[in-house]
């Protein structure tokens, strides 16, 4: 069985609960297969601030990147909480009346302390970024420079109140009176899809190209 995240009742799905899951499992799932977050913040005067950002999962932490003067940054290196969401649209639901109008999805929310990395853990973490777009491309590239480094954060956020919440199925909710409405009724599925990696200079080097299975997706 899956361990669990120790969610407070704050946290908690108070809407559709039955869709809601707290298992490792399902939230990292979700996460390895996302490819950006919208983190949120708010700012010293009580502003509240939605970035969205690449991110990637390394066990119970998402780790991103920011400019060292970047509003993002800033409020990391105080140690603001933060939360992040990860939202994954697998279908539109098409009813016969608007209001059952949807879409199915996977999701993750996530609320957690911040902190910047330094030194050797920095560096560590820039690399597993890179290689999380393709495993084994940090070792091909060049290396950064100090001042990349230095105007680069790496911000790490604790996976702490986290809860992921899943809409699945095949066909939309329906009242039962509206069955009969002459309207197509349905589902359109949602796909992301990777195409054929398109090189640069074919005359430097062929290292570190992306297969094309999907790098994302591969454990």
């Amino acid at each position: 069985m899956s361990e669990v995240y120790p969610t407070e009742k704050p946290f908690r799905a108070r809407r559709t609960p039955d869709r809601a899951h707290y298992d490792k499992e399902t939230v990292h799932g979700i996460l390895d297969e996302g490819l950006v977050a919208h983190v949120g913040y708010v700012g010293d005067k009580g502003e509240p601030h939605v970035i969205p950002i690449f991110y990637a999962r390394r066990g119970g932490e998402l780790l991103f990147h920011a400019s060292s003067k970047s509003g993002l940054g800033l409020a990391a290196k105080k140690g603001v909480e933060m939360c992040a969401t990860v939202t994954l649209i697998d279908s539109i639901v098409y009813a016969r009346s608007g209001f059952h109008h949807s879409m199915k999805f996977r999701s993750v929310a996530a609320h957690g302390a911040t902190e910047l990395l330094t030194g050797d853990d920095k560096l560590a973490a820039l690399d597993f970024m890179v290689d999380r777009l393709e495993p084994g491309r940090a070792a091909h590239l060049r290396p950064m420079n100090e001042q990349e480094i230095k105007a680069t954060h790496v911000v790490r956020l604790i996976l702490d109140q986290v809860t992921a919440k899943v809409s699945v199925g095949d066909a939309p909710n329906e009242e039962p009176e509206d069955l009969d409405w002459p309207v197509w009724a349905g589902i359109v599925p949602v796909n992301t899809v990777f195409g054929v990696p398109r090189q640069h200079d074919p005359s430097v080097s062929d290292a570190g190209r992306p297969e094309l299975a999907g790098p994302l997706f591969r454990k």
